[in-house]
C-alpha cells in the first residue's frame, strides 16, 4: 500500500515559491502533483523550488510531471531519490540533502 501524497505550497522570505511533497508520487496521484507544479510555477516570478525531501518513492508518472517545468524549477531531494533523478537526467537541477 502506498503512502498518501500531501502537497503544500509556501513562499520563502525572499519570495521564492516552494512546493513541498510528502509521501509517494506515482501514477495514482501524478495528475494532482502535476496540477500543484503548474500552480507553483504560475505563482512564482521565475524559478520555484520543489522539495522532495519527504518523498519516499517517485515513479515515471511523477517524473513526467516534472519535465514541463524543468527550466523553472530546482529540486531538493534526499540520497534515496538521487539515483532516480540522475537516471532521469535531472541531477543538474537537484540538491541532495542528507
Amino acid at each position: 500500500m502506498s503512502t498518501a501524497l500531501t502537497l503544500a505550497t509556501d513562499r520563502r522570505k525572499d519570495g521564492t515559491v516552494v512546493l513541498a511533497a510528502v509521501g509517494e508520487i506515482d501514477m495514482s496521484n501524478a495528475e494532482t502533483f502535476a496540477d500543484a507544479l503548474a500552480e507553483a510555477r504560475t505563482a512564482s516570478d521565475g524559478v520555484f523550488v520543489v522539495d522532495l525531501t519527504q518523498v519516499e518513492y517517485i515513479d515515471s508518472a511523477g517524473l513526467a510531471a516534472l519535465f514541463p517545468h524543468l527550466e523553472h524549477l530546482r529540486l531538493i531531494a534526499t540520497p534515496l531519490l538521487g539515483p532516480v533523478l540522475t537516471i532521469a537526467g535531472m541531477d543538474d537541477l537537484t540538491t541532495i540533502m542528507n
